[in-house]
Formats: structure tokens, C-alpha cells, sequence
């Protein structure tokens, strides 16, 4: 049986500050991020299985993604918990703000590092985290690819 890859397409709103930037993204800014992921495995061949012919149900890989990235992320202001952003963190969330502390710089690249992580260890045994794409802005994106990692 032949390996198809898969993809599904996320987007949510996130909120960042990038401590010690020499640019305009040290200022508190936000995003709408979009989020494809891709998946590769084989197509279940059990023709008495429920999911016969997927290789992984889009809701069950869409179940995965919301509950790791999706719902955390949207519409939460983002920091470095190792940054002197943590006072406004604290001020942010202390008048109700969702705000998300990390343990590194919050950028698209480390962000998809970290995304990968949590999606690899929510996924079957049979499928396998193929690539991320983070996309910014209409023209800045980071991408994951496993070959590389």
C-alpha cells in the first residue's frame, strides 16, 4: 500500500512581543496565523474498518490540532517566561487577559518547533508529523519538515 499525505488547514489569532528585538516586533503585536499540517501514513486497507480508505480522519487530525495549538493559542498574547515581559504578563492576565508564558523567544520558527512537538505525541502510532507550515503574514512563513529534524 502506497504512503499519501494529508493536510489540514488551521488559522487562529495570536498575540506576541519579541524581547530584545531591535525591531518593531518588540512591540506587542498580533497575527493571524494559519497553520497546515501535514501527515503521512497508509490508507486503512480493512474494508470492515469505520475509516476504511483514511489514512486519518480529518476530524480526529482537526481534534488533535485544536486542543494542542488552536485552543491555546487563539487569542492569547504570547511571551518569553524568561524576559522582563513577564510584568506585563502578569498585569495582562491578572485583568483577565489569556496570556501564555514559553520557555523560548515567540517567533513563527519556534513556535512550529513547539507545535511539532505536541502534534507528534498526539498522533496514532501508524502516521507519522510530515510537515508544518506557519504562516504569519500573507508573505513571512516557517516551515517543519521531519526530514530535516
Amino acid at each position: 500500500m502506497s504512503n499519501i499525505r494529508i493536510t489540514k488547514q488551521f488559522s487562529f489569532e495570536t498575540g506576541h512581543a519579541l524581547y530584545g528585538y531591535d525591531g518593531k516586533c518588540k512591540n506587542v503585536h498580533g497575527h493571524s496565523y494559519r497553520l497546515d499540517v501535514t501527515v503521512f501514513g497508509q490508507p486503512i486497507s480493512d474494508n470492515t474498518h469505520v475509516k476504511f480508505g483514511m489514512v486519518i480522519d480529518f476530524s480526529d487530525l482537526k481534534k488533535i490540532i485544536k486542543e494542542e495549538i488552536v485552543d491555546v493559542f487563539d487569542h492569547a498574547t504570547v511571551f518569553n517566561k524568561n524576559t522582563p515581559h513577564v510584568e506585563l504578563a502578569k498585569e495582562l492576565s491578572d485583568r483577565g487577559h489569556n496570556v501564555l508564558l514559553v520557555d523560548y523567544q515567540p517567533t513563527s520558527e519556534m513556535m512550529v518547533i513547539d507545535f511539532a512537538e505536541k502534534i507528534k505525541k498526539r498522533l496514532p502510532d501508524t502516521i507519522q508529523l510530515h510537515a508544518l507550515k506557519l504562516q504569519e503574514t500573507a508573505t513571512s512563513f516557517a516551515e517543519w519538515y521531519a526530514s530535516d529534524n
